[in-house]
């Protein structure tokens, strides 16, 4: 039989409403993640862990539940975090062009660098969701916007460098891992989009490959 969960969260009826003391698909990877106890079962503690890390990055429904939207926001930070120094250790984006943006849609990250040797990076990157894909190839910057404005979306994207078709670099305020996605440009936070922005210039190529996990 469940307990309620007012009665164990020690809750006001509003708040413990909204947290869940259902186990999820992904209970075990997702305590090994947050750093909890690895047993398989959802306690209050695994809920509130949970469905902290949810709200940090606007994962909805954010009752404290290890589901696979949760999970798989998990898995692509494991990824960056294992790609260290060395993002273009299998050679994937081109070396042979100079200067040139990668960006890596299955980690969801991008860097820069000039031949063999990494300029900048690599950052986490929040590309198109399921529909609206960012487009994979090679591609170049053909114009750049400091203050550009959005009349598609009507919202700014600072810092924005176009490279295929209305795709572009910009900065956004939203976490980099914030479910499902951008409407098919690669937003990066705002220090990076600066950093980009001061490192490429029209004609620099680009080069996207992979694909978003969940698309």
């Amino acid at each position: 039989m469940l307990i309620p969960v007012t009665a164990v969260l020690g809750a006001a009826p509003a708040q413990a409403a909204s947290c869940t003391t259902s186990t999820g698909p992904y209970q075990r990877q997702v305590e090994k993640f947050l750093g909890r106890p690895v047993d398989g079962r959802q306690s209050a503690a695994d809920c509130a862990a949970t469905r902290s890390f949810q709200a940090k990055h606007a994962i909805t429904p954010t009752i404290g539940y290890a589901g696979p939207i949760t999970w798989r926001t998990m898995s692509t930070m494991l990824a960056q975090r294992a790609a260290g120094k060395n993002p273009n250790k299998s050679g994937t984006c081109p070396v042979n062009k100079g200067r040139i943006a990668c960006v890596d849609l299955t980690r969801q990250l991008s860097w820069i660098q000039d031949g063999r040797t990494l300029k900048y990076g690599p950052v986490p990157v929040r590309t198109g969701k399921n529909g609206t894909e960012t487009r994979t190839g090679a591609k170049k910057i053909y114009w750049r916007n400091i203050n550009h404005w959005s009349t598609i979306y009507h919202v700014r994207m600072p810092y924005a460098q176009f490279f295929d078709g209305g795709q572009a670099f910009h900065s956004t305020t939203k976490s980099m891992w914030n479910p499902p996605g951008s409407g098919g440009c690669v937003n990066i936070r705002a220090a990076d989009a600066k950093a980009y922005w001061n490192l490429l210039k029209n004609g620099d190529d680009v080069y996207v490959y992979g694909r978003k996990p969940g698309t």
